[in-house]
């Protein structure tokens, strides 16, 4: 009997500065790979054409974070597109940078995108609120990790 178990975890960083550079606030949280992301990976693995993950989003939604959901609840300004994504052994980062009057307020949710509208969500995380000034930057980090065991 073949007993295979692959399982994925999220992990998030968020790290927020004031207009000089200084470090406000820093944050680590694990967020949760929703069905529609699960969906993509399964779809990219058949080599489908899948738009890859492209764009990152903070909102003010409060609703926990839920296997069934396929946007941000309350989104803060647009999507902005990915500052980077690397790819090594079982792990995938993507990160984003939201500069000053990018993603301004009380931001309490993130998600990962493929398309700077619609699209699919592949990854969801809330948190407590995180005051984003509109001269102040952030910087946000997702880390999917994948593991057999």
């Amino acid at each position: 009997m073949i007993n295979d178990n692959l399982k994925l975890r999220g992990d998030v960083a968020i790290v927020l500065k004031d207009k000089d550079g200084n470090i406000k606030d820093t944050r680590e949280i694990t967020n949760l790979v929703v069905n529609t992301g699960l969906t993509f990976i399964c779809s990219r693995m058949a080599g489908t054409s899948a738009g890859v993950m492209s764009h990152m989003a903070v909102g003010s939604g409060t609703t926990a974070a839920a296997a069934g959901q396929t946007d941000l609840v309350s989104i803060l300004g647009s999507r902005e597109a990915l500052d980077s994504t690397s790819a090594s052994s079982n792990t995938i980062t993507f990160i984003c940078s939201f500069e000053a009057s990018e993603g301004t307020g009380a931001i309490t949710e993130s998600a990962i995108f493929n398309a700077s509208s619609g699209g699919t969500m592949l990854a969801r995380v809330t948190f407590p609120a995180v005051n984003k000034q509109a001269d102040d930057t952030m910087s946000i980090t997702h880390t999917i990790t994948l593991t057999a065991s």
